[in-house]
Protein backbone atom coordinates (compact mmCIF):
# COMPACT_ATOMS: atom_id res chain seq x y z
CA UNK A 1 0.00 0.00 0.00
CA UNK A 2 1.14 3.61 -0.70
CA UNK A 3 3.10 5.32 1.98
CA UNK A 4 2.27 8.68 3.74
CA UNK A 5 3.02 11.65 0.99
CA UNK A 6 6.42 12.65 1.45
CA UNK A 7 8.16 16.37 0.67
CA UNK A 8 11.19 14.25 -0.89
CA UNK A 9 12.21 10.49 -2.51
CA UNK A 10 14.75 8.33 -1.48
CA UNK A 11 14.84 4.67 -3.40
CA UNK A 12 15.57 1.64 -1.81
CA UNK A 13 18.68 -0.20 -2.90
CA UNK A 14 16.65 -2.60 -4.52
CA UNK A 15 13.89 -0.22 -6.23
CA UNK A 16 14.04 -1.92 -9.58
CA UNK A 17 14.43 -5.90 -8.78
CA UNK A 18 11.85 -5.07 -6.90
CA UNK A 19 9.65 -3.53 -9.21
CA UNK A 20 10.77 -6.59 -11.86
CA UNK A 21 9.85 -9.10 -9.09
CA UNK A 22 6.42 -7.39 -9.02
CA UNK A 23 5.51 -7.13 -12.61
CA UNK A 24 6.86 -11.14 -13.35
CA UNK A 25 3.90 -12.33 -11.52
CA UNK A 26 1.66 -10.29 -12.99
CA UNK A 27 -0.58 -12.10 -15.90
CA UNK A 28 -0.29 -11.06 -19.45
CA UNK A 29 -3.53 -9.49 -19.73
CA UNK A 30 -5.74 -5.99 -19.85
CA UNK A 31 -6.85 -6.91 -16.48
CA UNK A 32 -3.12 -7.18 -15.65
CA UNK A 33 -1.42 -4.11 -17.26
CA UNK A 34 -4.66 -2.30 -15.50
CA UNK A 35 -4.29 -3.78 -11.93
CA UNK A 36 -7.95 -5.25 -12.36
CA UNK A 37 -9.01 -2.10 -13.11
CA UNK A 38 -10.23 -2.97 -16.80
CA UNK A 39 -13.64 -0.35 -16.90
CA UNK A 40 -10.36 2.38 -17.11
CA UNK A 41 -9.36 0.97 -20.44
CA UNK A 42 -12.42 2.83 -22.35
CA UNK A 43 -11.68 6.17 -20.59
CA UNK A 44 -8.47 5.86 -20.73
CA UNK A 45 -8.02 5.23 -24.58
CA UNK A 46 -10.79 7.84 -25.72
CA UNK A 47 -8.80 10.93 -23.50
CA UNK A 48 -5.05 9.46 -25.01
CA UNK A 49 -6.56 9.53 -28.61
CA UNK A 50 -8.03 13.07 -28.04
CA UNK A 51 -4.94 14.22 -26.73
CA UNK A 52 -2.62 13.19 -29.54
CA UNK A 53 -5.08 14.04 -31.74
CA UNK A 54 -5.31 17.49 -30.58
CA UNK A 55 -1.42 17.57 -31.04
CA UNK A 56 -1.15 16.29 -34.91
CA UNK A 57 -4.02 19.22 -35.66
CA UNK A 58 -1.73 21.88 -33.73
CA UNK A 59 0.03 23.80 -36.83
CA UNK A 60 2.60 24.84 -34.42
CA UNK A 61 4.05 21.69 -33.54
CA UNK A 62 4.36 20.00 -37.22
CA UNK A 63 3.76 16.55 -35.60
CA UNK A 64 4.33 13.87 -38.09
CA UNK A 65 2.38 10.29 -37.59
CA UNK A 66 4.99 8.19 -39.03
CA UNK A 67 6.80 6.08 -35.58
CA UNK A 68 6.08 6.24 -32.18
CA UNK A 69 7.47 4.46 -28.89
CA UNK A 70 5.10 2.75 -26.20
CA UNK A 71 7.39 2.93 -23.00
CA UNK A 72 6.61 0.34 -20.32
CA UNK A 73 4.50 -1.23 -23.13
CA UNK A 74 3.10 -4.43 -21.06
CA UNK A 75 1.56 -6.81 -23.59
CA UNK A 76 0.62 -3.70 -26.40
CA UNK A 77 -2.77 -2.06 -24.64
CA UNK A 78 -1.95 1.46 -25.88
CA UNK A 79 0.40 0.53 -29.08
CA UNK A 80 -2.90 -1.49 -30.40
CA UNK A 81 -5.79 0.57 -28.98
CA UNK A 82 -4.11 4.19 -29.65
CA UNK A 83 -0.42 5.07 -31.08
CA UNK A 84 -0.97 1.77 -33.82
CA UNK A 85 -4.56 3.64 -35.22
CA UNK A 86 -2.03 7.41 -35.52
CA UNK A 87 1.12 5.79 -36.66
CA UNK A 88 2.18 3.90 -39.77
CA UNK A 89 4.95 1.86 -36.73
CA UNK A 90 5.22 1.65 -33.48
CA UNK A 91 8.27 0.06 -31.40
CA UNK A 92 7.57 -1.49 -27.88
CA UNK A 93 9.66 -1.03 -25.05
CA UNK A 94 8.85 -3.77 -21.81
CA UNK A 95 10.80 -5.10 -19.17
CA UNK A 96 8.74 -7.84 -18.79
CA UNK A 97 9.78 -10.28 -21.47
CA UNK A 98 6.72 -12.45 -20.80
CA UNK A 99 4.38 -9.08 -21.75
CA UNK A 100 6.59 -8.55 -24.65
CA UNK A 101 6.35 -12.22 -26.06
CA UNK A 102 2.16 -12.10 -25.31
CA UNK A 103 2.60 -8.99 -27.44
CA UNK A 104 4.18 -11.01 -29.95
CA UNK A 105 2.47 -14.26 -30.15
CA UNK A 106 -1.27 -12.98 -29.53
CA UNK A 107 -2.22 -9.65 -28.10
CA UNK A 108 -1.01 -7.92 -31.79
CA UNK A 109 -0.10 -10.95 -33.98
CA UNK A 110 -2.36 -9.33 -36.31
CA UNK A 111 -0.42 -6.20 -36.21
CA UNK A 112 3.14 -7.32 -35.48
CA UNK A 113 4.38 -6.13 -39.37
CA UNK A 114 3.92 -2.99 -38.48
CA UNK A 115 6.01 -2.89 -34.85
CA UNK A 116 9.26 -3.23 -36.02
CA UNK A 117 11.46 -3.42 -32.99
CA UNK A 118 10.47 -4.70 -29.27
CA UNK A 119 13.02 -3.34 -26.60
CA UNK A 120 13.16 -5.80 -23.60
CA UNK A 121 14.25 -3.84 -21.09
CA UNK A 122 13.60 -0.90 -18.46
CA UNK A 123 13.39 3.18 -18.93
CA UNK A 124 16.30 3.35 -16.33
CA UNK A 125 18.78 1.01 -19.32
CA UNK A 126 16.90 2.26 -22.61
CA UNK A 127 18.65 4.66 -24.92
CA UNK A 128 15.65 5.31 -28.21
CA UNK A 129 17.29 4.87 -31.54
CA UNK A 130 18.91 8.62 -33.14
CA UNK A 131 16.04 10.55 -34.09
CA UNK A 132 13.61 7.98 -34.93
CA UNK A 133 10.53 8.74 -32.97
CA UNK A 134 8.06 11.24 -33.77
CA UNK A 135 6.20 10.87 -30.39
CA UNK A 136 7.57 8.83 -27.50
CA UNK A 137 4.48 7.48 -25.28
CA UNK A 138 5.67 7.32 -21.73
CA UNK A 139 2.32 5.95 -19.52
CA UNK A 140 1.89 4.53 -16.19
CA UNK A 141 5.77 3.61 -16.21
CA UNK A 142 7.78 6.89 -15.42
CA UNK A 143 6.64 6.12 -11.32
CA UNK A 144 9.18 3.50 -11.86
CA UNK A 145 12.38 5.63 -12.41
CA UNK A 146 14.12 7.26 -9.77
CA UNK A 147 14.12 11.26 -10.21
CA UNK A 148 17.47 10.79 -11.12
CA UNK A 149 16.88 8.13 -13.63
CA UNK A 150 13.68 10.20 -15.33
CA UNK A 151 15.92 12.86 -15.59
CA UNK A 152 18.55 10.68 -17.56
CA UNK A 153 15.88 9.19 -19.65
CA UNK A 154 13.93 12.21 -20.98
CA UNK A 155 17.62 13.46 -21.84
CA UNK A 156 18.28 10.36 -23.83
CA UNK A 157 14.90 10.32 -25.29
CA UNK A 158 16.07 14.18 -26.83
CA UNK A 159 18.36 12.74 -28.91
CA UNK A 160 15.73 9.65 -29.85
CA UNK A 161 13.43 12.10 -31.00
CA UNK A 162 12.52 13.06 -35.17
CA UNK A 163 12.43 17.22 -35.95
CA UNK A 164 9.57 17.94 -35.07
CA UNK A 165 8.52 15.28 -32.01
CA UNK A 166 7.38 15.16 -28.76
CA UNK A 167 7.45 13.09 -25.41
CA UNK A 168 4.01 12.84 -24.20
CA UNK A 169 3.88 11.51 -20.26
CA UNK A 170 0.43 9.89 -18.85
CA UNK A 171 0.91 9.53 -15.47
CA UNK A 172 -0.99 9.39 -11.58
CA UNK A 173 0.01 12.60 -9.90
CA UNK A 174 -0.69 13.42 -6.30
CA UNK A 175 -1.82 16.46 -4.62
CA UNK A 176 1.58 17.27 -3.50
CA UNK A 177 5.56 15.59 -3.05
CA UNK A 178 5.68 12.04 -3.30
CA UNK A 179 3.20 8.80 -2.05
CA UNK A 180 5.55 5.80 -2.23
CA UNK A 181 4.38 2.32 -2.72
CA UNK A 182 6.60 -0.32 -1.65
CA UNK A 183 4.26 -3.09 -3.02
CA UNK A 184 5.06 -2.31 -6.53
CA UNK A 185 8.19 0.31 -6.09
CA UNK A 186 6.74 2.78 -7.49
CA UNK A 187 6.32 6.88 -6.58
CA UNK A 188 3.45 9.03 -7.23
CA UNK A 189 4.42 12.71 -7.88
CA UNK A 190 2.81 16.13 -7.98
CA UNK A 191 2.32 18.19 -11.07
CA UNK A 192 4.97 20.21 -9.62
CA UNK A 193 7.65 17.77 -9.21
CA UNK A 194 7.03 16.22 -12.93
CA UNK A 195 7.15 19.79 -14.63
CA UNK A 196 10.37 20.08 -12.47
CA UNK A 197 11.88 17.34 -14.08
CA UNK A 198 10.33 17.83 -17.44
CA UNK A 199 12.39 21.49 -17.05
CA UNK A 200 15.70 20.62 -15.83
CA UNK A 201 15.36 17.99 -19.13
CA UNK A 202 15.60 20.76 -20.78
CA UNK A 203 11.87 20.40 -22.15
CA UNK A 204 8.68 22.53 -22.09
CA UNK A 205 5.53 21.83 -21.89
CA UNK A 206 3.48 22.81 -24.92
CA UNK A 207 -0.07 20.72 -23.82
CA UNK A 208 -1.36 19.61 -20.79
CA UNK A 209 -4.92 17.61 -20.06
CA UNK A 210 -6.34 16.14 -16.70
CA UNK A 211 -7.63 12.63 -17.49
CA UNK A 212 -11.75 12.31 -17.00
CA UNK A 213 -14.27 9.54 -16.03
CA UNK A 214 -12.28 7.32 -13.72
CA UNK A 215 -13.90 5.72 -10.86
CA UNK A 216 -13.93 7.83 -7.89
CA UNK A 217 -10.98 6.61 -4.86
CA UNK A 218 -8.26 6.57 -7.44
CA UNK A 219 -5.52 9.00 -8.33
CA UNK A 220 -5.66 12.11 -10.65
CA UNK A 221 -4.03 11.37 -13.90
CA UNK A 222 -2.39 14.21 -15.76
CA UNK A 223 -0.97 14.04 -19.27
CA UNK A 224 1.92 15.89 -20.75
CA UNK A 225 2.91 17.12 -24.00
CA UNK A 226 6.71 17.95 -24.18
CA UNK A 227 9.45 19.07 -26.61
CA UNK A 228 12.76 20.20 -26.23
CA UNK A 229 13.42 23.70 -25.93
Amino acid sequence: MPDLRNASFKPTSTWYEDADTYWRAVPSSIGGMLGGLDQVHTPDIRDSRAFLTKLQSNPTLSLSTKYACDCGAGIGRVTKNLLLPLFDRVDLVEQNPDFLNEARSSYLEQEIQRVPDMFATGLQLFTPPQGRYDVIWCQWVLSHLTDADMLAFLGRCRQGLATGGIICVKENVAMEGYVVDSDDSSVTRSPAIFERIFSSAGFKVVDKQTQTDFPHGLFEVCMWAIVPI
